[in-house]
């Protein structure tokens, strides 16, 4: 069973349009296009759609729609994807190849959520163990308030369900703008390595890397 200590940690700047305005602008789709194919350009189109249609919803209708549509991206191993172990993509890159591994499934949904106007401040990364797999994997954990059970965003499961419902994970570390606390102790984390991967991913972002 999962249970978690709510714990908030600053998260670093980045460059995110409000949900008024097109996530990702014409231009960038043209680069999409031109990189990958027209069909790379379709997705982005219906990611418009997707986040236009919901930008009014709840929280919990955002989470859902933001869940569903990305779980329609194929998984791939980042060594399949880009020729290395751990590579934390952009989430140009992912709806552009239409395929990533459980973290850019995480980077994806935050990234559209924090678009849509949800606080920042209640979304988490979660590493977790799975009893369903032998390799680690990541989750994205929603909370609607301090004291609330985090809501789940998963990759391997299409419902959004609440963290005790999912009792086939359990948590190792929780992440936020990569500082990490380990969900056993309370106990802050520095791993050189996580901060790395974090810093590049919103140097990625900004570069508007596809």
């Amino acid at each position: 069973m999962f249970f978690f200590r709510y714990f908030f940690i600053i998260a670093s700047t980045v460059i995110i349009t409000s949900a008024n305005s097109d996530y990702v602008d014409t231009e960038l789709i043209s680069e999409i296009e031109k990189k990958y194919d027209i069909y790379a350009k379709k997705r982005f189109f219906y990611q418009q759609q997707m986040l236009d249609s919901i930008k009014d919803a709840t929280d919990e209708k955002k989470l859902d729609a933001v869940n569903s549509f990305y779980n329609d991206v194929k998984y791939q191993s980042d060594k399949k994807n880009y020729g290395v172990s751990d590579y934390w993509a952009t989430p140009y890159e992912f709806l552009a190849r239409d395929s990533g591994d459980c973290e850019d499934y995480v980077i994806a949904k935050y990234f559209a959520l924090k678009h849509l106007g949800v606080d920042e401040k209640k979304m988490f990364f979660f590493y977790v163990k799975s009893t369903k797999f032998t390799e680690s994997h990541m989750v994205l954990a929603y909370y609607k308030k301090p004291s609330s059970i985090p809501l789940i965003l998963d990759n391997y499961n299409l419902k959004v369900l609440p963290a005790n419902k999912r009792d086939d994970l359990k948590p190792i570390f929780r992440l936020q703008a990569g500082a990490i606390e380990k969900v056993s102790t309370g106990e802050k984390v520095v791993s050189q390595k996580v901060g790395r991967k974090w810093d590049l991913l919103i140097q990625n972002i900004q570069r508007r890397v596809i």
